[in-house]
C-alpha cells in the first residue's frame, strides 16, 4: 500500500478521491483472526474505494505498486 502514488490509504471510504485500507488493522480489527477469517476476512484482503480519478490511471497505480 505504501508504494501506491494516487490511490491513498485511509480508513474512511466516504470520499470523492480513490482509497484502500486494510481492514484487518482498521475497520475489522476488534474480531480476532479466527473470527475474521470466519466472515471472510483474511490477512490478504484489500478494501479498494474508486473515486473520480481518471479510470485508466487506477490499475495503473496498482500495477506500478505491485
Amino acid at each position: 500500500m505504501n508504494r501506491l502514488k494516487l490511490i491513498l490509504p485511509a480508513t474512511s471510504l466516504g470520499d470523492i478521491y480513490s482509497s484502500i485500507t486494510y481492514p484487518p488493522i482498521s475497520s475489522h480489527r476488534e474480531p480476532n483472526e479466527t473470527q475474521r477469517a470466519e466472515r471472510g476476512i483474511s490477512d490478504g484482503l484489500l478494501r479498494l474505494s474508486v473515486g473520480i480519478e481518471a479510470p485508466q490511471d487506477i490499475p495503473t497505480d496498482l500495477e506500478s505498486a505491485l
